[in-house]
Formats: C-alpha cells, structure tokens, sequence
C-alpha cells in the first residue's frame, strides 16, 4: 500500500465521485478515451434534451453565451486567447486544415518524427504522391525522442516549408523535445505545427513557450471530454501571414458579392458551419474541469505511470517499450507469449481497459523497436495504485498462463 497524502487521497476520492464510470470498470485507457466526469455528461446530455424540446438551431441560439465560453475555457488551458482557437471534429481534422493552408509545390520538404502520428505520416506521404512534397524524418536522440540539432540542420534548406511534430506519440509514452523544436523553429523562420493530441489534460500546455504556429487536439484523450470534438490553435503570427484553409466554408468566410468573399476574424476561419453544439458544450465543461483539477492531476498521472513502468520493469516476462529522457502518463509493452490485441480483451473480461497498437499505428518506431503489437496502459489521476496492482497481478496471471 503507497501512501499517497490526506490531501491527495481526499482529491482521488472526489475525482472518482465525480465520474461515474469509476464504479465499474478498471479504466487505464485514457490515452484512447478517457472515462468523463458527470459534468460534461450534464452538458452534452442537457443540451441533446433541450434540441428535442425545441429545436436544433433555437438551441443552439439559446446556448450562445455558454458555446462563446467554450473558446475562453479551451484557450485558458493552452495559454492562448479565445481568437486563437477554433472548434474542429478532432486532431486529425484539425492536422489537416493547418496543412490545408499551406500551397504546397513539388520539392517542398516537411520535416518530422519517426513517432509522429500514423494519420499524419499518411497525410504526409499523400501530400508526396499528389504534388511531390518530399517528407523527411529527423534523425533521433540516442535515448529516444527527435532531435532538435537534426530538426535545426534539415530547416536550413530552403525546401523547408513545415515542421510538424507529434508532441506524444500514440503508441509509447515518449515526450519529444517539442520546445526546443519550436525555438529551433522560431529562430529559422519555418512555421511550426504540433500535434498534441495525447498532451492536453495531461500536461501543461503553453503555446508561447512552445512558439508553435499551429496546434491540434482532441477532447476524448487525457481532457476526457466527449469523443467527435477537438480544436485547432492558430497564432497571431500565422493569421497576420494570411494562414487560411484550403476550403473555407460559410463560418469561416462571408461571400461579400460577386467572386469575393472574406475570411472571418481569427482562427474561426478554420471552421464549419455545421456544429453539434452537444458536443462543443462537453468540451467546454471537459476544459472547465481540468483547469480545475489544476497540474496536481497530471502530475498524479505521471506518478501513477513511472510506477507502473518500475513494476513492469521487474517482471521477466515483461518488455518495457518506452523510449526517452520524458516519458508521461501512457506506458507501452510486449508480453512474452501473447499478442497485444487478445491480450486487451483478455483484461476486458476482467473489467480492466487498455488498448493495443500493431505496428500499423507507427511502422518507423514499432520496426525500431522489433516488435508487431504493443499494449498500452495509460492511467489518469482518478486512477488509483490499487488498480495499477490488479492490473499487473492479471498480466502476471495471464503471462503464467501463456508459458504453459
């Protein structure tokens, strides 16, 4: 038993209250989709009921004061004012409007991660067949993780258009050097997208620091809002440049007459028309929470994983697959015996979540690390080191078993 604090203890116990999944399962897949606390299932919830009372868009009208403090609660958790932010479907989506804002020609170079994000990677190749953009991988740190003197060699060519980094990998639990790849950045001029999917609700987020001139996220990760809902920041620096995608639609462009049109005011222009404003509302109440939970809760989360790892690490059945001089709250291994994916389901049966990645969630790093499944692990701050236990009694368990 690890003694974790009155104060401490007295605020897992609140969190767990407060969501009201905790009552069933073992859940230690955050980094998927996180269990959400009961507000921002009131919020999504409420509003859905309101929309049958008396209409979508009345709602949606009715709801406009709460849907602008969304914008300000999301901006309050990256350090970012509320112009800076607009509300997208998810990162991916995200990912894809800032690289839409770029007119990209045959010979331009986007300089990223062997760990960066699969959809991405794909995004990028895409990018290569259809106008010959050239993707170039930075080279690695010996303890893992991009290196920014690489990052800082590769931006020197003209080529260089972008670089886009994923800030923490899908499929480990590697931190990358994202700050000091955005003062390389910033120093060289090129502009800066970070994918931080897996970041926000799990660690503190600046964007000034970061220097970034664009950055993607989802709600349904460590923010634990609801799944089909994220955002996109754009900075002063790449709005004042004219940053735009590709296809704006009627919310982030007014058709002004004939063969005009103007963009809208910040980075709203990155938008649809069409919301669901459920949705949005539960993104609001997620970014509300956590700005509330405060860094006692990603700090808990980490804690919880560094734990977990050195457990793990004793096991002689057990590989440890997690790379990097940071690593955060998402810890990935082999079992000896097992494959990932029936392994999952295996803890499933014993009402513990986790996921699994085959080696097409990350091919440069999974082949680096000869392996073709991984599970991933990754507790949260409501989590308790009781779980943590259980679960590594179960992996023993079913290791055991595997050896016959």
């Amino acid at each position: 038993m690890v003694d974790i604090g009155v104060d401490e203890a007295a605020a897992v116990a609140r969190w767990r209250a407060e969501t009201p999944g905790c009552e069933g399962v073992v859940h230690l897949n955050n980094a998927g989709a996180a269990l959400a606390p009961a507000c921002v299932l009131e919020a999504v919830r409420g509003h859905l009921a309101r929309e049958a009372e008396i209409g979508g868009y009345e709602a949606a009208e009715e709801a406009a004061e709460r849907v602008a403090g969304v914008y300000e609660a999301v901006a309050g958790l990256i350090g970012a004012a509320a112009r800076n932010v607009a509300v997208v479907e998810n990162s991916t989506v995200a990912t894809a409007l800032a690289l839409s804002s770029f007119a990209l020609r045959p010979g331009d170079r986007i300089v990223t991660s062997r760990a960066d994000y699969p959809s991405n990677q794909i995004m990028f190749m895409s990018l290569g067949q259809r106008f010959g953009v050239e993707t170039v991988i930075a080279a690695e740190r010996a303890e893992g993780g991009v290196d920014p003197e690489s990052v800082r060699q590769l931006v020197r060519d003209p080529r260089c258009r972008l670089v886009a980094l994923s800030w923490v990998p899908t499929n480990s639990g590697l931190v990358q050097a994202a700050t000091e790849v955005g003062e390389v950045c910033a120093e060289a001029g090129v502009p800066y997208l970070v994918d931080a999917c897996q970041c926000v609700g799990q660690m503190p987020i600046d964007v000034g620091r970061l220097r970034c001139d664009f950055l993607s996220a989802s709600a349904r990760k460590f923010l634990r809002g609801p799944r089909g809902i994220g955002f996109l920041y754009v900075s002063d620096a790449a709005l004042a440049r004219g940053a735009q995608p590709l296809l704006p639609d009627m919310r982030g462009a007014t058709w002004t007459g004939p063969g005009r049109f103007e963009l809208a005011d910040g980075a709203r222009r990155f938008e649809n028309w069409e919301f669901s404003y459920a949705l949005v509302l539960g993104l609001g109440a997620a970014a509300r929470y956590a700005a509330g939970v405060g860094e006692a809760g990603s700090a808990r989360a980490w804690r919880l994983a560094a734990r977990l790892r050195e457990r793990l690490g004793e096991m002689a059945w057990a590989r440890v697959l997690d790379r990097g001089a940071e690593r955060c709250a998402i810890v990935s291994l082999a079992v000896r015996g097992w494959d990932a994916f029936e392994l999952k389901l295996r803890l499933r049966e014993r009402e513990i979540n986790t996921s699994a990645a085959n080696r097409q969630h990350g091919v440069l790093d999974m082949d680096a690390k000869g392996v073709s499944t991984t599970l991933r692990i990754s507790p949260h701050y409501y989590n308790t080191e009781e779980e943590l236990d259980a679960t590594v009694d179960a992996l023993a368990e079913l290791a055991a078993a595997a050896r016959g």
